[in-house]
């Protein structure tokens, strides 16, 4: 079942690209976080989605917001990707697939490959309640960032 707008999510740690591991709730004491699903690093659509955070990164920290991609890559690859983009922000390997089956963002028929994530957007408000989810109705579609900011 896929998480609402109004619901609690739980606490969750995942490896971060840069070799630490973040904790949803010490984010959260910093402010709302975005999390953004996407399906496989290197891959055209999913890089164009992550640039645009990375060149919009500025008007989400004005929003007192921190942005993670998530995608189930290692986070050794999810490494090479942040390079090879300039990502200015962190990218989280959920490899376990347990955030983005808990969030009902699991992807089992992505063009054969099974258990990747649903491109989508969730905002997380520090109460750990979404204020915001959008989820793409084909891997080609990508969120629209003024709404997510507007969600903050």
């Amino acid at each position: 079942m896929t998480t609402t707008v109004g619901t609690t999510i739980a606490d969750f740690k995942l490896p971060a690209h840069d070799g630490t591991v973040v904790k949803l709730s010490d984010k959260l004491k910093k402010g709302s976080v975005v999390l953004a699903f996407f399906p496989a690093a290197f891959t055209g659509v999913c890089t164009a989605e992550m640039c645009e955070f990375r060149d919009t990164l500025k008007q989400f920290e004005a929003l007192k917001a921190s942005v993670f991609g998530i995608s189930v890559d290692l986070h050794f690859s999810l490494a090479e990707f942040a390079k090879q983009q300039d990502l200015n922000f962190l990218l989280l390997s959920d490899f376990n697939k347990e955030v983005m089956t808990a969030l009902g963002v699991r992807d089992d028929d992505f063009k054969g490959m099974r258990g990747v994530a649903k491109r989508s957007v969730f905002v997380i408000n520090p109460d750990f309640t979404v204020a915001y989810q959008w989820i793409a109705d084909t891997p080609g579609q990508r969120p629209d960032l003024d709404k997510v900011r507007e969600a903050l």
